[in-house]
């Protein structure tokens, strides 16, 4: 059994420990409320793109073929498709990051004509080391997503995608359910579904709409901003997962933490009583000792 001395050193690194990992628990905490509330600010804008392009499908069903294409006449072989990943920029978040990593390589590294976009240097370190070709510009941090980052993703994936350089286009993503369930997914962003792209609004007052120049111009004027949408809700969403998922981990860590420190402070206890016994063991054997050379 290891002396006081020694338990008291092991006791004194895990609440130091500790302190670190219940900050970065509350810190977590923090960050999730505040992604959150930026989600739900959004979140209309977005819903009534979605409107406007239903609305003018319904109006003009030719309009932005060029986004509906899926090129049928591709064989498989053929097909370019291009993977947005979104990771953390650090670790000690559970297995977010190695989920997202799981569906990135059996989806993306399926054939070497793929394009890899990694967003997080969780991702893009891991990839590089294990010599796996991604975008070498394409470096974008997975704090504080913004709505600027997203629009130059989501440009770049649709310029790409016009200039048929990418016939699909998806982003590995972690959604986040609940405040205790998160998975990671796979959504695809282009070329567009027109189920997808349904009306939500019951009033049909759609001949009051006035379109300029016309439809198909502002169908295709309208659809980066939807992919763009889509693009900054896929990062928030794992933003508030990788938070959620680190809040989780920091706090079952801090839980484990104040478990240890019990089971050794009734270990300090017993080897600060056998070192009390063994000192008072050893004053009465000094002592009568002493008496019996006395006598």
């Amino acid at each position: 059994m290891a002396n006081a001395r020694e338990i008291q050193a092991r006791m004194k690194s895990i609440k130091d420990t500790m302190k670190i990992t219940n900050a970065m628990c509350l810190i977590s905490s923090s960050k999730l409320q505040k992604a959150r509330r930026d989600l739900k600010n959004t979140e209309p804008y977005f819903y009534a793109i979605q409107d406007a392009l239903a609305k003018i499908l319904e109006l003009s069903p030719d309009a932005g073929n060029i986004f509906f294409d899926e090129r049928e006449y591709l064989p498989s072989q053929e097909r370019k498709q291009g993977y947005i990943v979104v990771t953390a920029d650090k670790g000690m978040a559970g297995a977010y990051n190695h989920n997202v990593i799981k569906i990135a390589e059996k989806e993306a590294l399926s054939d070497n004509k793929n394009m890899l976009f990694a967003v997080g240097q969780v991702g893009r370190k891991y990839f590089e080391k294990k010599n796996i070709p991604i975008d070498i510009n394409f470096k974008y941090t997975a704090q504080n997503p913004n709505m600027n980052r997203a629009r130059i993703i989501s440009e770049k994936v649709v310029e790409l995608f016009k200039e048929k350089k990418l016939d699909e286009v998806y982003i590995v993503y972690t959604r986040m359910v609940n405040s205790v369930t998160f998975d990671a997914e796979i959504e695809q962003l282009l070329p567009l579904k027109r189920n997808v792209l349904q009306n939500q609004n019951d009033q049909n007052n759609y001949e009051y709409c006035n379109f300029e120049p016309d439809m198909n111009t502002v169908f295709n004027h309208i659809v980066p901003d939807y992919v763009a949408g889509f693009v900054y809700g896929a990062l928030v969403e794992s933003y508030c997962s990788e938070h959620n998922s680190r809040m989780m981990a920091m706090q079952t860590a801090t839980d484990a933490a104040k478990e240890m420190l019990k089971s050794l402070g009734i270990e300090y206890n017993r080897a600060r009583q056998a070192a009390i016994t063994q000192e008072i063991t050893e004053v009465i054997a000094g002592a009568k000792a002493q008496k019996n050379k006395n006598d």
